[in-house]
């Protein structure tokens, strides 16, 4: 079951920036972000923060996975996936690319995550961004383990 666990809003991309970065360290192998949203509402934004605030060397080239479809970053507490599945037309491909054991022993962070089917994890954290005209929005949503571990994040 799903809880609304809060609705934040930015004006800039350095709100976003800090507030990926106050969620980032509440993050654990097996955890999995779910980010939806339209194309230009913040979500490759927020990613791209997220994994900045982990790595050892924040000025290290965190490009998005548009092309590649998924990145990673080797990190002592788990691996970073940062996966953009907008190019994928089944499941199945996502199965290809080793994501189901990703889920397992990594962090995930999914772009697009419609195009996985009945493979995302149940026990995600959901993040539906909205561009507005001077803010953008995020509905954050997820299981009842997900609340007390963000609560405080403003």
């Amino acid at each position: 079951m799903h809880l609304h666990l809060g609705t934040f809003s930015f004006a800039t991309e350095a709100e976003t920036a800090d507030w990926a970065g106050a969620i980032a360290p509440h993050l654990k192998r097996g955890d999995t972000l779910l980010l939806t949203g339209a194309i230009g509402a913040g979500k490759s934004a927020f990613a791209r923060a997220l994994i900045r605030a982990r790595l050892t060397n924040p000025s290290e080239d965190v490009p998005s996975p548009t092309f590649t479809i998924v990145q990673t970053y080797p990190h002592e507490d788990g691996d970073i996936w940062h996966c953009d599945l907008y190019r994928l037309h089944s499941s199945d491909e996502a199965l290809e690319l080793g994501l189901d054991e990703a889920f397992e022993t990594a962090i995930c962070l999914i772009e697009w995550p419609d195009r996985l089917g009945n493979l995302a994890p149940g026990n995600a954290l959901r993040l539906a961004f909205e561009a507005g005209p001077n803010t953008h929005r995020v509905e954050v949503s997820g299981p009842q383990s997900w609340a007390h571990r963000l609560e405080g994040l403003s």
